[in-house]
C-alpha cells in the first residue's frame, strides 16, 4: 500500500520544529492567467479540502538537528500541481536557503504541471531548474524524497535533479502519469523499486525510517573534512611479494579483505549512493557513497574485486563531482581485474564510462587519496587512481595489463607467465621504484 500522507503529516514525520516561511503576494486575476472558467471555484475547495493555499508549504526546520529548508507537496490540492503561484513559493524557498547556507529537502508527491495555467505553468519548470542549478553552484546539498505519486515536471526537476534520491516504498515514480501512459505500458516500471533499479534513485526508506535517515544524509553532506582523506592501514599481509606471480596470487586470493572490509574499519558511518542516473546501477562492483571518519566526512568510491561495469565507472563519475561541489575529499579504493570487456558493456558504453572517471578525478575540486588493495588492472583501475596520491598495500599488484593476457599478446607460452609477471614489474615495491605509487609497504594512518 503506498503512503499518501498529506504535506503536514509528512513534515511531522520528519520533524518536529517547523517554520513556515513568508508567501509572495500574487494576484493573477480572475480564474488565472488563461481565465480558465472555474479555475478559482477549484482552488477554492482545494483550500477548504486540505487547509492550504498552493500545492506546497515551504518552511525550515531542523531534522535530527541539522537546519534545512523543507518542501512539502500538498497533492490533495489540485494533485500537487506547479502553477505560478507554487514557482513564487519554490523560488523564494530556494533563495532562502542560499542566503542562509541550508541544504534543501523537496518531499515531493505531485501529478506535474496545472492544465489551467496552460504554458505559463509548464514554464515554471524552467524557473524551478535554474533555482536548482544556483543552488547547487552555491555547494548546497539537495537531497529529495519521493511520495506517492512523483510525476511529470516534478519529477523530472525537483526530483530527478536532487543529488540524493530517496524514495517511500511502493510510490508512482515516473515522468509519464498513469492516465497518460501507453494502455500495455507495464505498470511495476514506474514504482520507487524500479527506479533503484535503473539507477535513478539512491534507495527506498521505509515511512518509519525517513527521519533517522534523512538526518544522516544532512548531517554528512553539510560536514566535510577539511583535510584530504587519510590513507586506510592495510588489512592483508605485511610482507611484500617475492615476484610479480606472487603479487598476482595474493591480490586474487579469496582469503584477501575486500572493499567492505576496509570501509568498515575507516568509517563509523556510511551511507550509499546507487545508480548512474541513466539506467543502470553496478552493485557488485562499485560501492559508492560519504562516510563519516572522526566527525567530519569524506566520500569514497570503491571497487570490489570483480569486472567493473560501466554503470559502475559512472556512479563513480558523479560521486565525486558531487563531492566536489560540496567541498568533500574523496577516498578511492582500486580492486578490478579490469573493466567489463563483454559485448553487453560495450553497447552501454564502458569506453565512455571511463573516460568520465579520468575526467571527474582530474578536475576534482577537492583532494583525492587512493589505495590499492588488490588487482589493478590495466586503464579499468587506474582511472579510478589520483595522480601523485595513489598508495598501495602489500597484498596488491597494478600492472598496464594482466600477465596471463600480456602474454598471450606477445605470443608467449603459458610456462611463460609468471616470467613475464616479474618483467612487467607489477609489484607494490616495484610501483614505488617507478614513482606511480607513494608506499609499497606500509600505508599511512590508522583505519
Amino acid at each position: 500500500m503506498t503512503d499518501r500522507r498529506t504535506a503536514r503529516e509528512i513534515l511531522a514525520l520528519v520533524t518536529d520544529d517547523f517554520t513556515e516561511l513568508p508567501y509572495p503576494a500574487k494576484d493573477s486575476g480572475p480564474d488565472g492567467p488563461l481565465a480558465w472558467q472555474g479555475y478559482d471555484a477549484s482552488r477554492a475547495r482545494a483550500a477548504e479540502r486540505t487547509g492550504e493555499t498552493e500545492s506546497v508549504v515551504c518552511g525550515t526546520a531542523h531534522v535530527e538537528g541539522v537546519r534545512a529548508v523543507l518542501i512539502a507537496f500538498e497533492f490533495g490540492f489540485l494533485g500537487g500541481s506547479l502553477g505560478e503561484r507554487t514557482g513564487d513559493r519554490l523560488e523564494a524557498a530556494y533563495t532562502h536557503a542560499r542566503e542562509h547556507r541550508l541544504p534543501v529537502v523537496p518531499l515531493v508527491a505531485t501529478g506535474g504541471s496545472r492544465m489551467q495555467e496552460g504554458m505559463l505553468a509548464l514554464t515554471q519548470l524552467q524557473r524551478v531548474a535554474r533555482q536548482s542549478a544556483l543552488t547547487r553552484e552555491a555547494g548546497l546539498p539537495q537531497i529529495a524524497v519521493l511520495r506517492d505519486p512523483t510525476t511529470g515536471g516534478g519529477w523530472a526537476t525537483l526530483g530527478a535533479g536532487a543529488d540524493v534520491i530517496l524514495a517511500l516504498p511502493a510510490a508512482q515514480v515516473g515522468f509519464a502519469g498513469s492516465r497518460v501512459r501507453p494502455p500495455d505500458a507495464d505498470p511495476t516500471a514506474y514504482t520507487a523499486e524500479a527506479q533503484v533499479a535503473a539507477g535513478s534513485v539512491d534507495a527506498v526508506v521505509p515511512p518509519e525510517e525517513l527521519r533517522g535517515t534523512l538526518g544522516r544524509w544532512l548531517r554528512l553532506l553539510t560536514s566535510p573534512a577539511t583535510t584530504p582523506a587519510p590513507v586506510p592501514t592495510a588489512l592483508g599481509a605485511s610482507a611484500l611479494p617475492v615476484t610479480g606471480w606472487d603479487a598476482v596470487r595474493r591480490a586474487r586470493s579469496s582469503r584477501r579483505p575486500r572493499a567492505d572490509a576496509y570501509l568498515d574499519a575507516y568509517f563509523t558511518d556510511r551511507l550509499a549512493i546507487s545508480g548512474d542516473r541513466c539506467g543502470g546501477t553496478d552493485p557488485e562492483g562499485m560501492l559508492c557513497g560519504f562516510g563519516e571518519r572522526e566527525g567530519r566526512t569524506i566520500a569514497y568510491a570503491a571497487q570490489t574485486g570483480t569486472a567493473t561495469r560501466p554503470a559502475g565507472y559512472r556512479t563513480a563519475a558523479r560521486l565525486i563531482r558531487l563531492a566536489g561541489r560540496l567541498g568533500i575529499p574523496v577516498l578511492t579504493l582500486v580492486d578490478t581485474p579490469g573493466a567489463a570487456n563483454d559485448a553487453e558493456a560495450e553497447r552501454q558504453g564502458v569506453g565512455a564510462a571511463i573516460a568520465d572517471v579520468f575526467d571527474a578525478v582530474a578536475a576534482a575540486r577537492t583532494p583525492v587519496t587512493t589505495l590499492v588493495i588488490g588487482e589493478g588492472g590495466s586503464g579499468g583501475a587506474l582511472a579510478l587512481a589520483a595522480p601523485g596520491n595513489t598508495w598501495a598495500t602489500p597484498d596488491s599488484y597494478f600492472s598496464v595489463i594482466a600477465p596471463e593476457l600480456a602474454a598471450a599478446i606477445l605470443k608467449r607460452p603459458p610456462e611463460q607467465i609468471e616470467a613475464t609477471a616479474d618483467q612487467l614489474r607489477i609489484r607494490p615495491q616495484d610501483l614505488v621504484e617507478l614513482g606511480v605509487v607513494r608506499t609499497g609497504e606500509r600505508t599511512t594512518e590508522s583505519g
